[in-house]
């Protein structure tokens, strides 16, 4: 559950609000009642500014970690798009 303090407040409660923080809850800190920054475990901070591969790297990435064929998988089978034949509704502007 997110805990919301004033800065001031924040500077009082210093090491309990760094205590919730490495319990995972994240604190919302604010200013005249206005939210104006997000404290966050090293983890989430982590998690949140880390690069992540697009999903074609992601997948070239899988294809060239894993052997498919070893595995009996076929790759053309499971990145296949199957689509409707039908035309669909008709439609008209």
């Amino acid at each position: 559950m997110q805990k919301t303090y004033s800065i001031a407040e924040a500077k009082s409660h210093l090491g309990q609000l760094v205590h919730q923080v490495e319990a995972g809850s994240p604190v919302e800190l604010t200013r005249r009642g206005h939210p104006v920054a997000m404290v966050v475990s090293i983890r989430d901070y982590e998690r949140f500014t880390t690069s992540r591969p697009d999903v074609w790297d992601a997948v070239r990435n899988l294809r060239e970690s894993c052997d498919l064929e070893a595995l009996d998988i076929d790759p053309d089978e499971v990145f296949a798009i199957e689509r409707d034949p039908s035309p669909g509704k008709d439609f008209t502007w």
